[in-house]
């Protein structure tokens, strides 16, 4: 079987600052390489990643990620510089077109071509200063990327590529693409409950809000799901985009990432009663690396 990292997704905006600094110190305990926290409308990532590596010593501290319209070129290379230099090069910068639906409906940013947008960024991001003392080392960047040819850009300019919401069928074809050097960095949703009503309908109410994005329903098209799969959403869609069960059948999930050519899989925890936002230790513990020993 092949074997690849292990890092944790999560969006902990339910919860205070201290909380924020026990759930990262606790990612590393349990041997988790990576902790990933995505942006919409609460925290700035970056003050977020900083207060988090304060409280953590070993563990790699993630945006995923970072909107790029929502920031000057320049701003963002401050943020992940700083963060990166003050944690002794422990910052990774997952940066995002994310969708129409949040960038210009609700900030009011006009929402250009997502492409040319981000090739145009990452030039303006390789051109923009930067005074400070500098980090250990270039901070790397990946790109979330669904379609062929944001895939093929971040081959080409990035370290690699943070797909989210997808299977690993979707897995094989993004490394068909990238080539073996490329990271692959796969979000995978996990929800330890072998109630198939309570893990269809908690993970579909936690797809609904990707449901509405262009860009997750053209991607969920090519993978297979119906119009029909995406508007329901479909248990076809959760049992597609969300792994559920006990460990064993979420361990399987991840072994066909990692077969599939995943260099990381970042378990992104649902709670099986509220769905995201609320911190399952459960399944955490479960799928920990570093499992602990029963007391």
């Amino acid at each position: 079987m092949t074997s690849c990292d292990r890092g944790v997704w999560f969006a902990p905006e339910g919860l205070t600052g201290s909380q924020v600094a026990d759930f990262g110190q606790r990612v590393e305990e349990l041997g988790y390489s990576t902790l990933w926290v995505g942006e919409t409308f609460g925290r700035d990532p970056f003050a977020q990643l900083a207060a988090i590596g304060a409280a953590t010593s070993s563990l790699n501290l993630a945006s995923g990620i970072a909107n790029v319209y929502n920031r000057h070129p320049g701003v963002m290379l401050q943020g992940a510089n700083t963060v990166a230099e003050q944690t002794g090069g422990r910052m990774v910068l997952g940066l995002g077109v994310s969708s129409p639906a949040i960038v210009q409906r609700v900030r009011g940013i006009e929402y250009g071509k997502p492409l040319s947008f981000m090739s145009d960024y990452l030039d303006a991001m390789d051109s923009a200063r930067y005074t400070s003392v500098s980090p250990p080392h270039e901070v790397p960047r990946v790109l979330a990327a669904l379609g062929p040819k944001m895939l093929e850009l971040a081959a080409r300019r990035c370290a690699g590529v943070h797909p989210y919401n997808t299977t690993p069928e979707h897995t094989a074809w993004a490394r068909g693409i990238i080539g073996p050097e490329s990271g692959l960095y796969v979000e995978q949703k996990v929800m330890l409950t072998s109630d198939p009503s309570v893990a269809r309908e908690t993970g579909a109410k936690v797809l609904k809000f990707y449901s509405r994005a262009p860009g997750y329903r053209n991607a969920w098209l090519k993978m297979g799901f119906s119009e029909e799969d995406i508007d329901g959403p479909s248990a076809r869609l959760v049992d597609g985009l969300v792994a559920w069960g006990d460990v064993a059948d979420i361990e399987a999930r991840l072994a066909e990432h990692a077969e599939a050519g995943a260099s990381h899989v970042c378990i992104h925890p649902l709670h099986p009663d509220s769905g995201q936002g609320a911190v399952d230790d459960a399944v955490l513990a479960a799928l920990a690396p570093s499992p602990e020993s029963p007391t």
